[in-house]
């Protein structure tokens, strides 16, 4: 079993900024990606941004150039930097990973979220 822990959530004006980060524990054999989804009241669940093992990301058209996403291997732990932030951004934010365990093939496992509010 594979466990996440996200933090770094909170209140911030339009144009600040926030840094989430999550943290994997458990058995873990090889982590595959790492990265970020939310969903915003009323709307799709939408992929934020994603890093390989490899280190490759991939952005959400609508936060290219603004978040930055990171990866620290000998913790497990994958960072979320938003920059410039704007109302739009406020969400529940979600960390997954894809990984395999030493007694399971590649599935993914979820953080439990942390809000994020973008308000004057």
């Amino acid at each position: 079993q594979v466990q996440l822990v996200e933090s770094g959530g909170g209140l911030v004006q339009p144009g600040g900024s926030l840094r989430l980060s999550c943290a994997a524990s458990g058995s873990i054999s090889s982590i595959y990606a790492m990265g970020w989804y939310r969903q915003a009241p009323g709307k799709q669940r939408e992929l934020v941004a994603f890093i390989t093992g490899g280190r490759s990301t991939k952005y959400a058209e609508s936060v290219k150039g603004r978040f930055t996403i990171s990866r620290d291997n000998a913790k497990n732990t994958v960072s979320l930097q938003m920059n410039s932030l704007k109302p739009e951004d406020t969400a529940v934010y979600y960390c997954y990973a894809h990984v395999s365990t030493t007694t399971a093939t590649p599935d993914y496992y979820w953080g439990q979220g942390t809000q994020v509010t973008v308000s004057s």
